[in-house]
């Protein structure tokens, strides 16, 4: 009987999976888009309508800039890869907030803030780009439906069988506050698993390139945050170290790279490109 059950739950995961644009990879989806966005959306304009802008202009306009630039590269990736619908429930804002933390998060369907904090780290266009992908990438990478999903699965196994989150917005709400998290000791948003952080740097680095921005500033970028020190070491947080950090980077640049070229011109840097940039004539802005 046990087997049959295990079986059975097996089964429920295995068809309530989907595919991270870019990277292919499989990942687990208990909780529909609609629902996520939802409780993100609540947490979101509850802390947006209390946070204070940014008084920059100048600052506040390279945040839209920017912003706006990586989400037509989301949109020129997608509709060359024909996912173009899968947009539809996106609907993007830049937020410069002033405040000292060195932070910045994306929530799902595309709420993008950034902290004043972070800008000496960034210093230029390119180093805003590099945080802005890297938090878009979450978001089009559906990490925190993932990450809410595997709580379910953790906390509830075979009951999602039964339509369990249908049935309770209380127990939904309860993992909302727990997947996003603003205002919490983390400042910001819970963090992410170290697989979805290296996921987010590596789709970063490609929506960069399609965007026009060097994928290999993103190396000096966090080469500054290193510098910034940690407080705790990698096996002690979700979160890579910068050390590890910029060893996966540099090995994701040539793939982001290609894109780059495609899209912008110029002669590749790999002897084996992988084609996965598609020719040139087909991306669009």
């Amino acid at each position: 009987m046990k087997k049959l059950i295990s079986a059975i739950i097996f089964c429920a995961f295995m068809y309530s999976c989907s595919t991270v644009p870019i990277t292919g990879r499989s990942q687990l989806s208990l909780v529909s888009n609609q629902e996520v966005l939802a409780l993100s959306l609540q947490q979101y304009n509850e802390y947006i309508s209390g946070a204070p802008l940014s008084k920059n202009q100048a600052n506040t306009a390279m945040v839209t800039k920017v912003g706006q630039n990586i989400a037509n590269a989301v949109a020129a990736y997608y509709e060359v890869t024909g996912m173009s619908s899968a947009l539809s429930d996106f609907s993007w804002e830049f937020h410069l907030i002033a405040d000292n933390q060195v932070n910045a998060f994306c929530m799902p369907g595309g709420k993008i803030v950034v902290y004043e904090g972070i800008l000496p780290y960034t210093q230029n266009e390119a180093g805003l780009a590099v945080v802005i992908s890297h938090e878009v990438a979450h978001a089009i990478a559906k990490h925190a439906n993932e990450r809410m999903s595997q709580q379910v699965a953790a906390q509830y196994g075979g009951a999602v069988v039964g339509g369990l989150l249908s049935k309770s917005s209380s127990t939904l709400q309860t993992l909302g506050n727990t997947v996003f998290g603003l205002g919490t000791q983390y400042g910001v948003m819970l963090p992410y698993s170290r697989k979805q952080e290296y996921e987010a740097d590596r789709i970063g680095l490609i929506l960069m390139g399609i965007a026009g921005y060097d994928p290999n500033v993103a190396v000096p970028f966090w080469e500054r945050m290193s510098q910034k020190g940690t407080s705790v070491p990698e096996f002690m947080s979700t979160h890579p170290s910068d050390a590890n950090r910029i060893s996966e980077i540099k090995k994701a640049l040539p793939e982001a790279m290609e894109y780059y070229y495609a899209v912008h011109g110029g002669a590749p840097k790999t002897t084996n490109p992988s084609n996965n940039a598609k020719s040139s004539d087909q991306w669009k802005f």
